[in-house]
């Protein structure tokens, strides 16, 4: 790989790369002892200073101290977009103990299965979702809770907050005091600032971030303050553009997601940006914050740009603070891409990671010398190699597909109590992605689908997002999904799921036939399906898990 490295790494990289051996509320401390004044945090119009900030942080670490939580102790956040989590992130990291980020849509079994296997003692969680998920508490581990209202923060009578009126309306707020149960604001009251923490070493535990599961059961990924520091700071190595303590990030993407944690927070506070939270995604208040805010980064899953691109909303505010928008989480069509660049004149950057990876691995220059339809080269520090054969151990050449691994700083320790998975994905240092990938000759990297999403037609691979890029660029089509499913003559027969723009008509014969004129026979879809959405994840990824499940109960 070191001998078809691009040039960018002469010009951005510094030489003998080595990475801050601090913690994450180090990196906090630091960008507060060098910008105390700065806004850390907007949240509908409230703005919360560094040295706030870092004021309540130390304040809720005394308090998770004089609650019992130690080094080592797993903490639960069920908490959307919001100061609370932020807070209790550092908070928690401050005192050793390891965060779980866990997702608030969760349905009752998703959520006591994650509480169980992580085995967390203490949770914090909005008052309007203690209700929606108590019974996920019985049978798990979780001793205490800490409650928090959306109010807690809102600069404004909650009936003026438009965006979020919802939190309110015909919801029970009420959270009985009984033993056990603690609440956010007097914790903040009662307690006096943490003058000294534990001692905190880099290889010590800091995050437990469960994936998706979209591929089988959801596995706690074991990422380290090594890990997640030096993604921290790989990310920003590859942004030599941005200025510490003049950026602002707008943050959509759930804070639960790697690659908001990591990106969105993470590096953030690592340059000193100021952070603006939003609960959730409404394109009105996206596009409104971006002005007002004047947000010079913006990171979002496709999905979330082609909304934009299909709003007309787009030409009622003024984007122009904007330096360039970051796309992570999925593949990103390249008709999607053009559509925003066009109708936006702002600039998309494509990376690629995976939680096991913390995730970032690789990223696109952030000049000109991107390559659309690619995930662009590897970070700092990153190593990366395309391997095929038996057991995919056999390295590949430049233009050959296979399986993409990579290794670097940012690599996990492993699954949580699962060393039989760990296995399966670490090897001698290198992690193995899922991903089938090729490489060109100047190391840029080109996804070409999930191996475990791979469709074998009569002996043949086919890579859906080739089918699903193809869709993409039809005027008609706003979002596709392609699935394999049985056929025991071939292995597998193709289906595509198709979802129409507003007023657009197609039949599945027209979908077939352009299919037909643009692809080989045997990439060409034999059924289609049109939806009026398809499932997604909270930030946005097409399930084609449950699609899937969907088909085959079916057969």
């Amino acid at each position: 790989m070191d001998k078809i490295w691009h040039k960018f790494y002469e010009n951005n990289v510094p030489k003998n790369l080595e990475f801050p051996q601090i913690s994450l509320s180090e990196i906090l401390h630091k960008s507060v002892q060098n910008n105390p004044e700065r806004t850390a945090l907007i949240f509908f119009g409230r703005k919360i200073s560094y040295s706030e900030l870092q004021s309540m942080v130390n304040r809720i670490a005394s308090a998770l101290t004089s609650l019992c939580v130690k080094k080592g102790d797993r903490i639960a956040l069920v908490l959307p977009n919001c100061p609370e989590f932020v807070i209790f992130y550092f908070a928690a990291l401050k005192i050793g103990a390891i965060v779980v980020p866990t997702n608030p849509m969760y349905s009752s079994r998703e959520m006591k299965f994650q509480l169980k296997d992580c085995g967390a003692e203490i949770l914090v969680i909005l008052d309007v979702l203690y209700h929606k998920h108590k019974e996920a508490f019985v049978g798990s581990y979780v001793k205490k809770y800490i409650i928090t209202s959306i109010q807690d923060f809102l600069p404004l009578a909650k009936s003026l907050i438009f965006p979020i009126k919802q939190w309110f309306e015909n919801i029970d707020h009420t959270v009985e005091k009984k033993e056990g149960t603690f609440f956010f604001k007097n914790l903040l009251k009662s307690n006096k600032e943490m003058l000294k923490s534990p001692s905190i070493d880099m290889e010590d535990l800091a995050l437990l971030q469960y994936t998706g599961g979209t591929t089988g059961v959801s596995k706690g990924v074991m990422l380290t303050h090594r890990n997640l520091v030096a993604n921290a700071f790989q990310s920003r190595l590859w942004v030599p553009d941005l200025i510490d303590g003049q950026e602002t990030t707008l943050v959509v993407l759930p804070l639960f997601h790697i690659f908001s944690l990591t990106v969105g927070l993470n590096a953030s506070i690592l340059m000193a940006a100021s952070i603006v939270l939003l609960p959730q995604f409404k394109i009105k208040e996206l596009l409104r914050s971006i002005e007002e805010y004047k947000v010079t980064l913006f990171l979002a899953v496709p999905t979330i740009f082609s909304v934009i691109n299909n709003s007309t909303l787009i030409k009622k505010y003024k984007m122009s603070s904007l330096k360039f928008c970051l796309s992570g989480g999925a593949a990103l069509p390249v008709e999607v891409l053009e559509k925003f660049e066009n109708r936006t004149s702002k600039k998309i950057i494509e990376g690629y990671g995976l939680s096991e990876a913390s995730p970032v691995t690789h990223v696109n220059p952030v000049s000109n010398n991107r390559k659309v339809g690619t995930i662009g080269l590897p970070v700092p520090g990153t190593d990366m190699k395309i391997v095929k054969g038996k057991l995919f151990k056999r390295s590949q050449s430049p233009e050959h597909d296979g399986e993409l691994v990579v290794s670097g700083p940012q690599v996990m320790k492993g699954y949580w109590n699962r060393p039989d998975e760990t296995k399966k994905v670490l090897s001698n240092g290198w992690l193995y992605t899922g991903d089938i990938a090729k490489m060109d000759e100047q190391g840029f990297c080109q996804i070409l689908d999930r191996k475990k999403e791979m469709i074998i037609v009569g002996g043949n691979n086919v890579y859906p997002r080739e089918i699903e890029e193809l869709l993409y660029e039809k005027p008609e089509i706003m979002e596709a999904a392609v699935i394999g499913l049985p056929d025991k003559d071939r292995g597998e027969y193709i289906k595509a799921f198709v979802v129409l723009k507003e007023g657009a008509f197609l039949t599945g014969e027209d979908v077939i036939k352009y299919c037909k004129e643009n692809l080989s026979q045997i990439k060409v879809p034999r059924r289609i399906e049109f939806k009026k959405d398809l499932p997604k994840s909270l930030i946005g990824k097409i399930l084609k898990k449950t699609l899937k499940e969907e088909e085959l109960k079916k057969i």
